[in-house]
């Protein structure tokens, strides 16, 4: 799960980023746009990482969950 953390950290770390440059309003409207779109990428590849991470911690079939 190391992995899965890091690319986690560095998906947040390029989002931050982004919106950063966002906030700052100095991008013009195309490169705003496709900044916007980027972040749309980053954030499905963080959701992605997300689901594969609570998959692996899931209780094998038969077992009862930990309380």
């Amino acid at each position: 799960m190391t992995d899965a953390r890091s690319d986690l950290d560095e998906l947040t770390a390029q989002l931050e980023d982004a919106a950063a440059r966002l906030r700052d309003g100095q991008l013009e409207t195309r490169a705003a746009a496709q900044l916007i779109d980027e972040c749309a990428r980053l954030a499905a590849r963080a959701v992605s990482e997300l689901e594969r991470e609570a998959a692996a911690l899931e209780a094998p079939p038969g077992q009862d969950p930990l309380l």
